[in-house]
């Protein structure tokens, strides 16, 4: 079951969401709207190199390294 990422244009809360079904209805938790908007997400995946140490990688060709979410602003401003 995937987690989407949603913005509530009534409050501004960006906030998570495991998602069941093809069309959720998705309720800000912060003042109950219901018009909530998905995100883009950035990708990310662990995998192991041939040594057996675990690398870390996310998407959104972010040039700073451990951006893991919509808000880049923790990565150096991508």
């Amino acid at each position: 079951m995937p987690i989407y990422e949603y913005k509530c244009p009534d409050c501004g809360r960006e906030f998570e969401e495991l998602v069941i079904g093809s069309n959720p209805q998705v309720t800000c938790p912060k003042c109950g709207g219901k018009q909530c908007d998905k995100l883009m997400s950035a990708a990310s995946f662990r995998s192991r190199g041939a040594d057996g140490s675990l690398s870390s990688s996310s998407g959104g060709g972010c040039a700073g390294s451990g951006c893991s979410s919509s808000n880049c602003a923790g990565c150096g401003g991508c």
